[in-house]
């Protein structure tokens, strides 16, 4: 019997079918084992040993591969061509190894690029033993990745409370976007103008001409700065008149893109399909897997996880015989195009990704395929078979108007598509504009004209512009920086990204990443203390010695020991920081982000609480916030993030507390103010030292208050509470109206009703109140059993979830279910009070400690030797050698 180990399920499935009884497919889910979670999972000390642990979730599976490769004879391993598919393959080689399930069974390795029968029976026909350089490439991004996570992520914990964790590439990525964010900030728009005049021939169409060369001398971008310049160059083309001076006219090419890799593919699916990077590969996977049709599962497309944009020669030959049959031999080039990969080493998988079948249409397989999966498939086939069509060719054309004397000139550009070419099937997107459909080259066709030929003016129109900043990273643009600067590789971008955002360090707006001040921190403090490793050449260095192990021209542990040796002395270097440093190095770095400078003379870090104080960033338990230096004299602090798109009320007070008004009851000011539990009202403010400290009446403000309803007569309803509503008939007792940290309630006889809708604790009636509290379940009230001989405290008798219990306090005991809840007396609450800690006697008071003078030291020492002598005794009792007695500590 022969085995074969698949990674999904799904593949396994196909696979089966195409290999027939003899064979026995099996799927890994995935990888088997992994480093665990703890330090000491790799030992540098060791010469980078390495511990696995397999999966939880993997032993199942495992098992089941165990038990059908005692039978076996052949042992075949098709995990994904890639290096994560050759760890796998490793992976499993190496645990059945160790339970000696290989003996007597051949091993081999086989790989596939499509879910094709033909590709998969070629495969088998041609097995290859497990690549050991791959796997050498694999284990030393997985140490280094584990190296970097577990010794630089405490030090964030330690140093800046809050942060998640720091990667060796996720940190590189989050850097990017950091920055682009920090030059959007500093970004200072710039005035220009444009001028544009509409043309037109003695009874010729019209076009329009942009201004470029005035009073003789050529324009730049900025030469127009302001309005009185732009109102002068207007007067200037409206007292000349224009002729044509000259026209040029030239034919370019246009050529098609390459056939996709996963970078590309990711960037174009955002593009046009706006789908995620993470999206994209899922979906992308299920293509590659196959879909059921006529009864057979097949394989769309060849793998994703690619860096190479070959084809294979039987792909190219079914594009051709497409195009020529379809689009007919004019959109076919003499020859095939060759595509060469500008990836150092591109090795993922060396095709790039396709269609299996190009003949295999899109429209043909709709049907069978969901709508995600449909436009992916689409656009993977269009760009396969477009790369392999004719360029498309542009005439493209440049009128200079001149004015009599010269000094002012106009050009009007335009272009035609003399042949669409690959046109007609695709165009590559932009700005996630598909422009196959917007019609904008019709628009730049300008008029046949000869030199010398008059035109007149029918309108000049001047336009104001301002420069704009870069825009924030997208997901397509982000892929595409990184794979520039050769920053991680195509089958991490998408987990990269995804890992950003589950740790809230960016969130996507709109489309864009924006980073989230958690995330400027952990970058603001790794460029601080441990620049090297997020410098943007160090990781693209790292990443080639990476491909470099792959392709066995380096050592792996090599690399290991040279990036580990200068790593931990960073480490160390950091261990002995203080806080404060770390704080003044951020204070430093995010200053101008923190603290805007309005442009109104005032100090951006002046405290709005407190006369001298200045704001500063600082650190808590729960992470990072603005507080004042004059802390604990002045409490005044504010989250890091406030939102410009929010109320200006709300901003305000985020920033500081805000004026609602005057109590005329007490003449105290009431305020508005936010908390680290949301927004309260303040009647007055804190009075006295000490023990005559008098805190003021605070009342707290319901998320769901619009800040445009919050004045001075709702603080005052709010501060009035809680309130009493009236008497309830059955019991006697007072119904009280509030509201507390679950929201609004009723509270009668010791238990609590919340309120809903719009039920408002400051204006609900008697009638109104005692329905909602006779609707309500019954439930018993509390009781009082009497005051705790150990604390004086009262001992209440109430209901829970759990049943009835006792409570002193925090302290609670149930009660058990074998004795009657009325039964329950202040004698049985104490003794089960007390099997949870709380003693039934009264504390003796503490002594004083006097202090002892040099007479009692002379006592003591004379009762220490008295017991010495005493030990000695004993000794010699015990007939100890004299040699083999203890001294006493400090010897004689």
């Amino acid at each position: 019997m022969k085995v074969v180990v698949v990674e999904s399920p799904a593949k396994a499935k196909t696979i089966n079918k195409y290999l027939g009884r003899d064979y026995t497919v099996l799927a890994s889910y995935g990888h088997i084992r992994d480093l665990p979670s703890k330090n000491g999972s790799v030992r540098p000390d060791e010469d980078f040993e390495m511990d696995w642990e397999v999966d939880s979730r993997a032993r199942k599976h495992l098992s089941e591969i165990s038990k059908a490769v005692k039978n076996a004879d052949h042992l075949y391993l098709a995990t994904d061509p890639d290096r994560e598919g050759e760890a796998i393959a490793w992976h499993v080689c190496e645990v059945l190894k160790k339970g000696n399930k290989l003996n007597g069974v051949e091993v081999k390795r086989v790989v596939f690029n499509e879910i094709t029968k033909s590709a998969i029976l070629e495969a088998f026909n041609h097995p290859r033993e497990v690549d050991h350089e791959l796997v050498d490439a694999y284990l030393a991004r997985r140490a280094l990745d584990y190296l970097v996570g577990f010794n630089l992520s405490p030090v964030l914990w330690r140093k800046l409370p809050g942060s998640r964790s720091a990667g060796r590439v996720q940190s590189v990525a989050l850097r990017l976007i950091c920055e682009r964010e920090t030059e959007i900030e500093l970004f200072r728009p710039q005035e220009y103008w444009t001028i544009r005049a509409t043309l037109a021939a003695k009874g010729g169409e019209s076009f329009h001409a942009n201004l470029t060369h005035l009073d003789g001398k050529k324009l730049d971008k900025f030469s127009i700065a302001d309005e009185t310049a732009a109102k002068a160059a207007v007067a200037a083309i409206e007292a000349a008149q224009f002729t044509v001076a000259q026209v040029e006219r030239k034919k370019t090419k246009r050529h098609p893109a390459p056939p996709f890799i996963t970078s590309t593919l990711q960037q174009e699916a955002a593009r046009k399909l706006y789908f995620a990077a993470k999206r994209t590969m899922q979906v992308a996977q299920k293509l590659y897997e196959g879909v059921a049709i006529n009864g057979e599962t097949v394989g769309l497309i060849t793998y994703m996880r690619t860096d190479g944009v070959t084809l294979a020669g039987e792909a190219v030959d079914a594009c051709r015989n497409l195009i020529k049959s379809q689009y007919g031999a004019r959109y076919l080039p003499a020859e095939p195009r060759v595509y060469k990969s500008k990836a150092k080493n591109a090795q993922e998988a060396h095709e790039a990704i396709r269609p299996t079948d190009p003949a295999r249409r899109p429209e043909d397989v709709a049907k069978h395929l969901g709508e995600d999966e449909r436009k992916l498939y689409e656009l993977i086939w269009k760009r396969t078979v477009a790369c392999q069509m004719e360029s498309a060719i542009l005439d493209r054309v440049a009128m200079d108007v001149r004015s009599g004397d010269g000094a002012t000139v106009l050009r009007a550009t335009g272009s035609v598509v003399a042949f669409d070419g690959f046109f007609t099937l695709y165009r590559e997107g932009g700005d996630n504009i598909d422009r196959e459909r917007r019609g904008d080259e019709r628009d730049r066709i300008l008029p046949d004209l000869k030199p010398g030929t008059e035109v007149r003016r029918a309108a000049v129109d001047p336009e104001q512009h301002f420069t704009q900043p870069l825009p924030r990273y997208s997901e397509a643009s982000l892929v595409k920086r990184m794979e520039e600067l050769g920053i991680g590789r195509p089958s991490t971008y998408a987990s990269i990204l995804s890992v950003l955002q589950d740790r809230d360090y960016v969130v996507l707006e709109n489309r864009r990443f924006v980073p989230e001040d958690r995330g400027r921190l952990v970058t603001a403090f790794l460029s601080s203390f441990f620049g090297r490793y997020v410098e943007y050449d160090f990781t693209a260095d790292l990443e080639e010695k990476l491909d470099d192990i792959s392709g066995g021209r380096v050592e792996w542990k090599k690399v290991l020991r040279d990036f580990w040796q200068q790593f931990s002395a960073a480490i160390d270097e950091t261990k002995e920081l203080r806080v404060r440093e770390v704080l003044d190095a951020l204070n430093e770095l995010l200053g101008p982000h923190f603290f805007h400078d309005e442009g109104n003379g005032r100090d951006p870090r002046a405290c709005p609480s407190c006369a001298g104080g200045k704001l500063s960033l600082k650190v808590g338990k729960f992470g990072a916030f603005i507080g004042c230096s004059d802390y604990p004299d002045c409490r005044y602090t504010r989250p890091l993030v406030v939102d410009n798109s929010a109320d200006p009320v709300e901003i305000a007070v985020a920033s500081g507390p805000v004026e609602l008004g005057v109590d005329p009851d007490t003449g105290l000011m009431v305020t508005l103010r936010a908390g680290p539990y949301g927004r309260y009202v303040q009647l007055g403010e804190v009075t006295g030292e000490g023990k005559d400290k008098v805190r003021p009446k605070r009342a707290s403000v319901a998320k769901t208050v619009p800040m445009a309803d919050i004045d001075l007569r709702f603080a005052l309803h709010q501060l009035a509470l809680p309130r009493d509503v009236g008497i309830y008939p059955e019991s006697g007792e007072m119904i009280t109206a509030g509201i507390g940290r679950f929201g609004p309630f009723l509270r009668q006889n010791g238990l609590y009703y919340s309120l809903k809708g719009d039920d408002d604790p400051r204006t609900i009636g008697i009638n109104r109140a005692v329905s909602l509290i006779a609707a309500a379940p019954h439930r018993t009230p509390p009781k009082d059993l009497g005051k705790h001989p150990g604390n004086n405290k009262p001992v209440i008798l109430r209901s829970s979830r759990w049943g009835p219990q006792v409570a002193v306090g925090r302290v609670r005991a149930n009660v058990p279910k074998d004795v009657d809840r009325d039964d329950v007396t202040l004698e049985m609450a104490v003794e089960w009070l007390a099997a949870k800690g709380l003693s039934p006697e009264k504390k003796a008071p503490a002594k004083k400690k006097v202090a002892k003078k040099k007479t009692v030291k002379k006592k003591t020492a004379k009762k220490k030797s008295a017991k010495k002598k005493t030990a000695a005794k004993k000794n010699a009792a015990r007939k100890v050698p004299p040699a083999k007695t203890a001294e006493p500590a400090g010897g004689v």
